[in-house]
């Protein structure tokens, strides 16, 4: 029997963890990742003025941002869900 899928947001990222794209999302900058988009997190930045989350990752051997705002009208779905569109590998 396999354990229900750990739920979690963009700011519960384990920073080391690798993780895919399991549902493609468009970041704050207009970046696609695509599915199966593989990446190593890194660690994170939070700007409170814009809500703005900052998830760097290492992918290729380089360090990548992928910028997100956490706000209804933005990325706040993905953030939220974070889980629906990456898993940990």
């Amino acid at each position: 029997m396999t354990s229900p899928k750990r739920k979690f947001t963009g700011v519960d990222l384990v920073p080391g963890q690798t993780y895919r794209v399991v549902a493609k999302f468009e970041d704050y900058d207009g970046i696609n990742h695509p599915v199966g988009e593989t990446w190593r997190f890194v660690e994170k930045n939070f700007l409170p003025y814009d809500d703005g989350l900052t998830l760097n990752v290492e992918r290729d051997g380089k360090t990548a941002p992928i910028r997100l705002q956490w706000r209804d009208e933005s990325q706040g779905e993905i953030v939220d869900n974070f889980s629906d569109f990456v898993e940990e590998v």
